[in-house]
């Protein structure tokens, strides 16, 4: 099968499965009222005003990573894998093609999320916003429409390499919430190298530290393509 109708048949299964659609609505709810909610409360003077606009991303990322996650799983019940491979024999060209099809709804849903979110928490911050240049919003926007679907992807590339949306976010969430969050707050250096922490410098004003918005973007990105290689191996090495 050509990769056009490939990825309209792989469209057709995310545009279908309720929890996928599902998940994709709740990244959108999830990330604008977590930032409508950070403008309006945030009346500290020292706060950086694209982080606290676009804080719901932070949350956000946990829907985007369930995304990832589920749209891959999906194919390891009730032999879809098998049906799937039957339609596109070679494993490679229909990875390639899940992965695509799970990076294009994550950038437009990512893409409406970030614009509602940064437009609501900025309308909160009131002139605390003033200060930020366009480039910064546009930065801050476009940087984390990035992060989101990078996010997506590396859950899609370790949910092919684990065969399992629990074995997956078992592994992601604990990570993002307790591993990144608590412990490279604390630890520091090396930390600012995750796939996670790296990318979300890209929602600062001000940033310290080795890596700038775009070097950060790139750091997340080489882990989201180490997890698709691995994915990928899997896909092609192991029994459907």
């Amino acid at each position: 099968m050509a990769f056009a109708p490939a990825l309209h048949a792989e469209w057709l299964k995310i545009r279908t499965l309720r929890s996928l659609t599902g998940t994709l609505l709740a990244l959108f709810a999830a990330t604008t009222a977590f930032s409508a909610l950070a403008g309006a409360e945030t009346a500290e003077p020292d706060l950086d005003p694209l982080f606290t606009a676009l804080s719901g991303v932070l949350p956000g990322q946990i829907v985007a990573i369930s995304f990832g996650a589920m749209a891959v799983s999906a194919e390891y019940h009730g032999g879809a894998l098998r049906l799937s491979l039957s339609a596109v024999p070679r494993r490679g060209q229909w990875f390639a093609v899940k992965v695509t099809a799970i990076a294009v709804p994550a950038l437009i849903v990512g893409l409406a999320t970030t614009l509602a979110a940064f437009a609501v928490g900025r309308a909160g911050l009131g002139d605390a916003a003033n200060g930020l240049s366009t480039g910064e919003q546009i930065r801050g926007v476009l940087g984390s429409v990035l992060y989101l679907t990078l996010m997506a992807l590396f859950a899609a590339g370790l949910t092919a390499l684990l065969r399992s949306a629990v074995a997956t976010l078992s592994l992601l969430i604990p990570f993002v919430l307790v591993v990144s969050f608590v412990i490279g707050d604390a630890a520091g250096g090396a930390t600012g190298f995750l796939p996670d922490k790296a990318g979300q410098v890209v929602l600062y004003e001000t940033y310290d530290g080795t890596l700038g918005p775009w070097s950060g973007l790139a750091v997340t990105a080489l882990w989201t393509a180490a997890a698709l290689v691995a994915g990928a191996w899997s896909v092609r090495r192991r029994d459907a």
